[in-house]
């Protein structure tokens, strides 16, 4: 009996195949990028609103990206692969991220699992700087907050300016007024804050390349 996921990547062969659909195969991993994030966002509104209608719809959505981009990859001339090679890949990576599942590694508790995979992912890809794989063209918050995150990971003591204050005590609601606060006063001012953030994070990436210069290689 055929499985479902089996199913679907014979229905996107068809669709990708002589005789299929044209736009279906005209499509590039380029071209499909608006659609992967747009599913992505979907589903974070589908989890938001407790859809569970919409849930299973947006990850059935985001499973066609990977399918779809799979298929396109089967194409290369040069460098194929398929979504068995993918499924692999990441078979073996939780396995190799997990040592305390799969092997004789001691983590008792989230933050010791966060460490453990920290590190293994350090030793795979050979990172030498707390910049090496965060996704440069993620909206700028999240990479703001990656970049703080990596940065107090390494060690790292860079400043920077902080205009407002938090307590301890702040929680998740007040932080949100706050940053509301901010973009509403942005906009009066005609400010983009989303391109207002971005320069100033690259301004902070250029001061990790400058912190690495003078330090030498990350460590973290």
């Amino acid at each position: 009996m055929t499985s479902e996921l089996e199913r679907l990547r014979e229905v996107m062969n068809r669709l990708r195949s002589p005789g299929g659909c044209p736009w279906d195969a005209e499509q590039t991993h380029a071209s499909l990028l608006k659609y992967l994030l747009e599913e992505s966002y979907e589903f974070v509104d589908a989890v938001e609103s407790n859809d569970r209608e919409g849930m299973r719809e947006e990850l059935g959505d985001m499973l066609l990206q990977v399918y779809f981009h799979a298929r396109i990859a089967e194409e290369d001339g040069e460098s194929p692969f398929d979504v068995e090679a993918i499924a692999g890949d990441v078979a073996d990576k939780l396995i190799r991220r997990h040592p305390h599942v799969f092997g004789d590694v001691v983590a008792e508790t989230s933050e010791d699992v966060m460490k453990t995979w920290e590190s293994q992912k350090m030793a795979e890809k050979g990172r030498t700087s707390a910049l090496d794989g965060v996704p440069l063209s993620q909206p700028a918050m999240p990479l703001a907050n990656k970049l703080m995150y990596r940065t107090d990971k390494f060690g790292y003591s860079i400043p920077v300016n902080r205009p407002v204050t938090l307590s301890d005590s702040t929680t998740e609601e007040e932080l949100g007024q706050i940053l509301l606060g901010i973009i509403d006063q942005a906009h009066r001012l005609e400010i983009d804050p989303e391109a207002a953030l971005r320069r100033a994070t690259r301004g902070f990436i250029d001061q990790i390349k400058d912190f690495e210069r003078k330090a030498g290689p990350a460590n973290g």
